[in-house]
């Protein structure tokens, strides 16, 4: 008896956006409008716990309706860049939603794939049992049982929404297989997926001939890669230009010995400047720590202004304008940042060469991942024939020009930023399980 070919799917669960391919009547593959047309959905989750009474659980909203309630300020929690928790402690805590309300960090990521697949059951008409789901190629940066440890928790998640027979695929691996499906020669491509979390380097032989086999092994000549990416980008702007009007690197108060005034702790501003650690600032305790280092500030109203983001929970706020900051200077604009929220009029300008100058370390450990692919496959730079860029932070051209620069004869292909990794993913869905 034939297999319904709709009872399996490809989930591309990012960083930043996420998506889900589907088979089609022509036995290809699609992606599925996820909300208003969109075939990328934000990875975001908003719990909104106002209105409820007793014990009722809060409303799960996904995508860009999340951040939307969110910004509004409606009553509840936003989590984001959910990935980022796999491999990492947290990811067997729960978190508290607001009004007493917990969940744990494993069913908001079961709750978000959830989403995805009841989603793309829509489209299919059918429920979805197999999945491919990509992966980074590493979770966690050599941690070799902790990165096993994050694909399992995932694996787990997406049982836990009723995929039985799961497929795990390297991101970048689907990249590639996204782009031989457009060449029309063999070639040696390296593929550089720098997403919100991780930025991952294959180094692939893809061509007319290779791409129906569904065993790729010998044509993957490398893989490597740094947990350093988008939201790190973020982090670092947010440091660089907004964190500093609430203290950050300030000093504290002239000691009475003469000696020069320490810098105030810094610990509250990394995490602030971490997606899925924001809320971790705003527990009870922690917010009496930080209230009893008012005397360690020289400047008051710094300490004033950290009290404020901690009070109002504006945390999720400033890190999404440090990210707006960073898109504007990476489609070769600029920003004045609105800090309003902090202080009436307060704009802080940000321009590219200010990001270069945030961003230059976390650049060049992506570009040296790069040598380190090639060290590994024992290829010169020489003989990549085509460098295929995918992934959202790939739109920041300083970082592109400088891979480039380490490929003198690559010619430079860009795929699209958000969907080239989930197209991959069906593509080798398609393959294992027709």
């Amino acid at each position: 008896m034939p297999i319904d070919p709709r009872l399996f799917c490809a989930v591309d669960f990012g960083t930043s956006n996420s998506a889900i391919a589907v088979p089609t009547a022509d036995a290809g593959m699609a992606l599925v409008a996820l909300e208003a047309g969109q075939v990328t959905m934000p990875t975001a989750v908003f719990y909104r716990v106002e209105g409820l009474a007793g014990h009722e659980p809060p409303e799960r909203i996904y995508g860009r309706a999340a951040l939307a309630a969110y910004l509004e300020g409606q009553e509840g929690r936003l989590m984001r860049s959910m990935k980022s928790i796999l491999g990492s402690t947290l990811a067997d805590q729960s978190t508290d939603v607001g009004e007493g309300r917990a969940v744990r960090y494993r069913d908001v990521i079961a709750g978000y794939l959830q989403r995805l697949k009841t989603l793309a059951e829509e489209r299919t008409g059918a429920p979805l049992e197999r999945a491919v789901l990509g992966r980074p190629v590493f979770f966690v940066d050599g941690d070799p049982q902790r990165d096993a440890q994050a694909q399992q928790a995932l694996e787990d998640a997406a049982r836990a929404c009723g995929l039985t027979e799961i497929s795990f695929q390297f991101e970048p691996i689907a990249a590639a297989l996204d782009f031989e499906q457009t060449t029309d020669h063999e070639a040696l491509v390296l593929v550089a997926d720098i997403g919100g979390g991780t930025s991952d380097f294959s180094l692939v032989r893809v061509g007319p001939r290779r791409r129906d086999r569904l065993d790729r092994r010998d044509d993957i000549l490398a893989n490597h890669g740094v947990h350093i990416a988008g939201t790190d980008f973020d982090r670092q702007v947010e440091l660089a230009a907004i964190l500093p009007a609430c203290g950050y690197r300030a000093l504290g108060p002239t000691r009475a010995d003469g000696a020069p005034p320490r810098e105030v702790p810094s610990r509250v501003y990394f995490d602030l400047a971490t997606w899925h650690l924001i809320n971790t600032v705003y527990t009870p305790p922690r917010r009496a720590e930080l209230q009893r280092m008012k005397g360690f500030y020289g400047q008051p109203e710094h300490h004033r202004r950290l009290m404020q983001v901690v009070d109002e929970r504006l945390g999720h706020a400033l890190l999404t304008r440090a990210e707006d900051a960073k898109i504007a200077v990476a489609e070769g604009g600029s920003a004045s940042i609105d800090l309003a929220l902090l202080a009436p009029g307060l704009q802080v300008p940000f321009d590219a060469t200010r990001a270069l100058e945030a961003l230059d370390a976390d650049l060049d450990r992506i570009a040296q991942a790069v040598d380190v692919t090639l060290q590994m496959a024992g290829v010169s730079p020489e003989a990549v024939e085509v460098v295929y860029f995918t992934g959202g932070s790939t739109g920041f051209a300083p970082l592109t020009r400088r891979i480039g620069q380490r490929l003198p004869a690559a010619r430079a292909v860009h795929g699209d930023r958000n969907a080239s990794v989930a197209n991959g993913l069906g593509v080798h869905a398609r393959r294992l399980f027709r």
